[in-house]
């Protein structure tokens, strides 16, 4: 069983989103997508400056096995990338909830997380597709 740690919320194209005090908000891929990709080799993700939109295309994760758009749980301006990721994309096989995160986004509107799922609802649906 993936792990789905309750702090986060998840969409159901496993990313999940965290919340900080501040308003800003971390993006990265579940566990379960890291395992099903098997060992990623590329991680492409929005530039700095640029706005994602919630549920749309943000980004692309590639392996060698396949490559998987990487969509985001929420909408705003991205303020950070995480640069190690670049020469070390392993880090989302390694640690998808720490050191393996995406990137970083300024929220448009924080009702939008009221409408993703929490960790008992994704682990549902995660069981649901295997």
């Amino acid at each position: 069983m993936s792990e789905t740690p309750a702090d986060l919320k998840y969409i159901e194209t496993h990313q999940w989103v965290r919340v900080a005090d501040d308003g800003t908000a971390t993006v990265g891929i579940t566990d379960f997508a890291q395992d099903q990709l098997g060992d990623i080799v590329f991680i492409g993700v929005p530039d700095v400056g640029s706005t994602v939109t919630g549920a749309e295309e943000a980004g692309v994760a590639e392996s060698v096995k396949s490559a998987s758009d990487v969509f985001s749980p929420v909408t705003g301006e991205v303020i950070e990338v995480n640069e190690s990721l670049e020469d070390e994309p392993e880090k989302v096989n390694e640690d998808p909830y720490g050191d393996g995160w995406l990137f970083r986004v300024r929220l448009a509107d924080a009702g939008e997380l009221d409408g993703l799922m929490d960790s008992v609802a994704y682990a549902e649906h995660v069981a649901a597709e295997e």
